[in-house]
């Protein structure tokens, strides 16, 4: 079964001498997950469904994770969702393999842990931001716009009349 240290990690051993088209539903939930090297994700869940085919284990998966991020508009520290799915096959033998390059291992254990980091970090935002319509810094004093009532204005701003 899964381990913390490779939390992605399953064996698909039983799915060998299946027919082909049978397949099996694997559940992952994990209050705080690191898919290393670096993304680190609280309230990490998915679902593996792994189905024997003639050419290999085809994965179908869908996993989802929060992890902490910066806002581009205001700095502010806040918690950003990821949310991926894809189709990927792990190849019986070098014939059968598809451009991603799998090829299920003799021991029959496959990690997700690299493809999954790969689809998440896919999704996550180049720019991300903390709400729709966040207001971002004021220009002039650097207050984070979104906690100020009211208009903003600087005094210096105002024009003498003469």
């Amino acid at each position: 079964m899964n381990s913390p240290r490779y939390p992605l990690r399953f064996n698909v051993g039983f799915l060998l001498n299946q027919p082909i088209g049978y397949s099996r539903d694997i559940h992952f939930e994990y209050p705080n997950v690191v898919l290393k090297p670096d993304l680190g994700l609280n309230d990490f869940a998915g679902v593996a469904r792994v189905s024997r085919t003639p050419q290999g284990i085809f994965v179908q998966g869908e996993f989802q994770g929060n992890t902490p991020a910066e806002c581009v508009r205001c700095l502010t520290n806040f918690v950003q969702p990821l949310k991926a799915k894809f189709d990927e096959l792990y190849a019986f033998d070098k014939r059968s393999v598809t451009e991603s390059g799998l090829i299920l291992p003799e021991d029959a254990n496959i990690d997700l842990e690299p493809i999954v980091r790969e689809y998440l970090l896919i999704e996550y935002p180049i720019s991300p931001v903390c709400k729709e319509d966040c207001k971002g810094l004021c220009l002039v004093c650097g207050v984070n716009l979104n906690e100020v009532a009211g208009e903003h204005y600087h005094p210096e701003d105002e024009i003498e009349e003469t």
